[in-house]
């Protein structure tokens, strides 16, 4: 794909993401079932938080490419390495994880994820922006172009470290609460949980091998040219 196309992809990306984090954190609070967004707000669920990471990756894809077309080569390959690192950790497996993993769980039962009462705040659109098109958008981000993934070791050290973050941040709540961010994780005993998290965990490192497996696929060992 063009760099000027890849520019204006990037830019339509990051205000999209934008538009969609921005309704759902302005959900107006009479309109709030009192069971939802009580301490830390949408802050817990990673759901919303991952609109804000693929907000911020096409953000920086965007400004990578307006580098690349005003000829500021030297800044552009720094800024390309920190999207090639937010795409390859982050963006990626997060997206595939968030997607398959709540849909998979919502036709189970969706009150262990997704409560009925929602459908009265979080319109039907923004439902399917959170939780479907972030796929198809991380699968098309790998088909127009490659991203250099780093060593082995240091993307899964990476992405280990960022998924032991949020576990804390979700045990933190609960430690002050006593409520779970998620209705699911209370049919769990302390070992029941921490096996789910575990097994999450090995999920999302398979999301992040197959993302650079379909890499590899498409676009070889190439490096990005310039």
């Amino acid at each position: 794909m063009e760099i000027s196309a890849l520019a204006m992809y990037h830019c339509l990306a990051f205000i999209w993401y934008f538009f969609v984090a921005y309704s759902i954190t302005n959900v107006r609070t009479e309109e709030r079932p009192s069971e939802v967004f009580l301490y830390g707000g949408q802050w817990k669920y990673l759901t919303v938080l991952n609109l804000v990471l693929q907000a911020v990756f096409y953000g920086v894809s965007f400004l990578a490419d307006v580098l690349r077309l005003i000829k500021k080569l030297r800044c552009a390959k720094c800024v390309i390495s920190s999207r090639d690192l937010l795409f390859s950790v982050l963006a990626f497996p997060v997206s595939t994880f968030v997607s398959i993993s709540f849909w998979t769980l919502y036709s189970y039962n969706r009150e262990l994820v997704y409560p009925k009462s929602l459908d009265g705040v979080i319109p039907l659109w923004l439902n399917h922006a959170m939780h479907t098109a972030v796929l198809p958008f991380a699968v098309l981000e790998i088909l127009a172009m490659p991203h250099r993934y780093p060593a082995k070791k240091k993307g899964l050290i990476l992405l280990g470290f960022v998924a032991f973050l949020y576990i804390s941040w979700v045990l933190w709540i609960y430690s002050v609460t006593g409520e779970w961010v998620y209705p699911l994780f209370a049919l769990f005993s302390p070992a029941g949980l921490a096996a789910f998290f575990a097994g999450s965990l090995a999920i999302i490192v398979s999301f992040y091998n197959f993302g650079e497996f379909l890499n590899r696929m498409i676009w070889g060992q190439s490096e990005f040219c310039f």
